[in-house]
């Protein structure tokens, strides 16, 4: 009786454990994937602090334009927005959703205002135009890199909660599924090619 006690104790015991430790795991792809929207987050305040900057430079040679550089500040505005409400919390799927179709919406915006500028000379040759888009080409870059890693994380915690019995304790408690982060159109995930070089 007691060597049958004692072994089902055993068993509990060893399930308490197997199930701590699926869940401090879950807990710890959940913080891995945080973390890596942080690395974003510090890059896409670097663009948005840059874009104002941008505009200011072209007002004074696109005068014609000003709808254009409107649009890209209310553009810039919205992903700034959205950018913040995921900063305060990176599963929140929802919010991802509307920080995904903001950024698509911006570098929409930003391509078309690199169009015109190429109608530009006098803005191509300007010495602070060149160095903030060669600020804005880096920052894009870096913005990139994390993007990956963020998605990468986002994957390992999506297939943990998905595959059994890890996907139990994930259902016992909730943990959610998290959205990637990525620009929806074909057009948009393309790298922004500027060349503000003379011609």
């Amino acid at each position: 009786m007691m060597t049958t006690l004692l072994i089902i104790l055993g068993i509990i015991g060893v399930f308490v454990f197997y199930v701590i430790g699926m869940y401090n795991r879950l807990i710890e792809l959940k913080n891995r994937f945080i973390n890596a929207f942080a690395q974003i987050d510090v890059q896409l305040q670097r663009r948005y602090d840059l874009i104002p900057n941008l505009v200011e430079t072209a007002k004074g040679y696109m005068q014609h334009e000003q709808k254009t550089l409107t649009m890209i500040i209310e553009a810039r505005n919205q992903a700034k927005t959205a950018a913040a409400t995921v900063a305060q919390s990176p599963a929140n799927s929802p919010a991802m959703e509307l920080l995904n179709a903001a950024e698509t919406g911006l570098t929409a915006q930003m391509g078309r205002f690199f169009a015109l500028a190429e109608s530009y000379p006098d803005l191509k040759a300007n010495q602070t135009m060149q160095q903030l888009m060669e600020e804005l080409s880096s920052t894009e870059n870096k913005i990139s890199f994390a993007r990956q890693a963020f998605n990468d994380a986002i994957m390992l915690y999506n297939t943990a909660r998905q595959v059994f019995p890890s996907s139990i304790i994930a259902e016992m408690f909730n943990f959610e599924p998290a959205k990637h982060f990525e620009i929806e159109n074909k057009e948009a995930k393309e790298p922004v090619k500027v060349s503000f070089t003379n011609a």
